[in-house]
Order: C-alpha cells, then sequence, then structure tokens
C-alpha cells in the first residue's frame, strides 16, 4: 500500500527509516492538504505492507528551483577551428546553468532490499505517476529525475574529484548531504560559471558523465520505459544524468484513465493493475489483478479495502505493464 506521509525532520537527506513525518490520526501533511504553493510543495510516500511495516519510499516535488537555485551541467560542443592550420576541434562542454527550474522532480526513492521483488519496485515508482495524473495541475509541464552517478563503496565520486572538489575543498559525500538539506547557494558562489571543457578532466570523470550508477539501472530502465530520456543534462556533483518527460507524454499518465470500481474475484490471468483511489488527502495507490468491462474496473475485496473505497466509487487506474511485458511477466 501506498500513502502520503509528511516529510520529517531527516528529509530528504536521512535514511528512510528516519525520515517517517506524523503518524496517522494527526491529520494529512499540509502539502496533500492543497495548503502549500507549487514551490513548496513536496509529496512524501510511503510503501507499506499489509503489517504496517514500512518497506520503502518515494517522493514528488511540486517544482525545482523557485525558492532556491536549481543548477545542472547541460553537456554541449565548443567548435573551435583554425582554417589556416587546417584544425577544426569540436569540444565536449558543460555549461551550468538553471533551465529545468519551475519544472516537477521525482526523487527519493528507497526500497527496502528485502522487498526488491515482484512488482515493488515498480508500483514505488509509478505510483507517483498516477498521481500526477489525477492532480496535474499541481505539477509543471515536465517531469525530470535526477539519477544517481558514479561513486566508490568510500563514497568517492571520481567527477567531483576531477571538478567541484577544487572550488569547494570538501568531499563528494559532504557536498550532496548539504545540497540535499536544501543548502545549494554555494554553488552560486564558489563553483565557476563558465563554460567547462571536459578535455580538462581526468579520464575518469569524462568516463561517467551521464552514465547512471548500477544500482539505479534497474529505476532507469522502469522510467525510460515510461517516456523519460536523457537530454544531455547532468548532476553537477556526480555527473549522473537528469532524465525528463513531459508529463502528458509519460505512459502512466497517458493511459490512465477514471473507472467505476467493481468487487469480485478477477482470476490468476487477469492484469496487474496501477489503481489510485483519485483523493488528495487520503490518497492510496496499489497494485492489484483486475479486469476492465467497459468502463468499470473489477477488482478483490482485499485491494477495495486498501483503497479505501467502496463499489461504485471511481479509481484512476492504468496497465503497472505494458501488454508485452504482462505477458512476459506471466
Amino acid at each position: 500500500m501506498f500513502w502520503p506521509r509528511a516529510p520529517g525532520p531527516g528529509y530528504p537527506g536521512r535514511p528512510p527509516n528516519e525520515a517517517r513525518g506524523p503518524q496517522r490520526g494527526r491529520g494529512p501533511p499540509p502539502t496533500f492538504a492543497g495548503q502549500v504553493e507549487r514551490a513548496d510543495a513536496d509529496y512524501l510516500f510511503v510503501l507499506e505492507d499489509d503489517d504496517r511495516q514500512v518497506v520503502g519510499i518515494s517522493a514528488l516535488t511540486g517544482a525545482v528551483g523557485l525558492r532556491e537555485p536549481w543548477y545542472n551541467y547541460r553537456v554541449g560542443v565548443t567548435v573551435n577551428s583554425a582554417p589556416e592550420l587546417g584544425i577544426q576541434r569540436q569540444l565536449p562542454t558543460l555549461f551550468l546553468n538553471n533551465e529545468m527550474t519551475g519544472q516537477s522532480e521525482i526523487c527519493s526513492l528507497f526500497l527496502h532490499p528485502e522487498q526488491r521483488r515482484g512488482h515493488n519496485g515498480r508500483l514505488l515508482s509509478l505510483a507517483r505517476l498516477l498521481f500526477v495524473a489525477e492532480f496535474s495541475q499541481l505539477f509543471g509541464e515536465k517531469l525530470i529525475a535526477e539519477l544517481r552517478g558514479h561513486a566508490d563503496e568510500h563514497g568517492c565520486s571520481p567527477f567531483w574529484d576531477s571538478l567541484g572538489r577544487h572550488f569547494f575543498r570538501k568531499d563528494f559525500s559532504y557536498a550532496d548531504q548539504l545540497s540535499g538539506m536544501g543548502n545549494k547557494s554555494f554553488i552560486a558562489e564558489l563553483m565557476p560559471r563558465q563554460p567547462l571543457y571536459t578535455c580538462l578532466l581526468t579520464e575518469q570523470a569524462q568516463a561517467v558523465i551521464g552514465k547512471a550508477h548500477p544500482n539505479t539501472e534497474p529505476a532507469m530502465r522502469i522510467l525510460n520505459a515510461e517516456g523519460f530520456s536523457h537530454k544531455g543534462y547532468i548532476d553537477i556533483f556526480d555527473a549522473g544524468p537528469v532524465i525528463e518527460a513531459p508529463v502528458a507524454k509519460i505512459r502512466t499518465v497517458r493511459d490512465s484513465q477514471p473507472l467505476t470500481l467493481a468487487v469480485g474475484a478477477p482470476d490468476d490471468q487477469a492484469p496487474v493493475w496501477l489503481i489510485h483511489n483519485r483523493r488528495l488527502e487520503n490518497c492510496r495507490v496499489t497494485s492489484a489483478r483486475a479486469h476492465q468491462h467497459g468502463h468499470s474496473l473489477l477488482v478483490d475485496r482485499l485491494t477495495a479495502k486498501r483503497l479505501q473505497v467502496q463499489p461504485g466509487d471511481t479509481v484512476r487506474a492504468v496497465a503497472l505493464l505494458k501488454q508485452g511485458q504482462q505477458a512476459v511477466a506471466a
């Protein structure tokens, strides 16, 4: 079961077991109650099992860069030419920019290692997109995701060591934590604003530009299948790819539809659906086998209970997997 919590005191920099927010019964978080502006809206969700044990978290940010600078590098090309010498060079170049300002971000994805099976990872990632589909007016025209770049087991990033460390004089883990806690002003104050030729970086740093960490590749594949792609933007700390997609073209958003809930007994061959109860304050999203009959969606009683809905209520739903993926999963 996927439901909202308010960001706790450690969000987003601390591990998920320290970022739980208020307990049930204390009223909805202000963001889910529609009481904050988009620039201040952070939506933190938790994935729970039926024993109310938290097994994962994920989040959405209503808009980046409207309250504080939000930087990344755009990878472009600078052409240098000396015709009289017969020399022309096309040099990959990093341009510091704020071009994603005002867009919405999906972030803070974590799933307990013992729960990385079945459809849990896909539910944790895509439930946010179904929430966006239902409440698109709360988000920008584009969704972005900063994917983790390369760092070794000691937390050292070859990109940061070759570039950022020269200007900030701190190691990667400290700079990344400081940024995650919202202290980003040092980027504008200390990082160079001039275009940077990547050929001046170490070979190790050049090799990881735009490359996701191996542990992040499964999440990237899920988002790629939804329509996200890398357009040349990277994180300024570890050079991980910033992927993006127009909200209207994201598969979960585009293909989801409101359906009337019916309760019955879907068989074991029924496709798996991602289902949202269409509520903001009492948001619930789950995945379950279901049958669509016209404008109705047939689910079992446990699924209806998890969503806190009754027969005849409307839900927003979409197939959890594409048709070809459903066949493979079966």
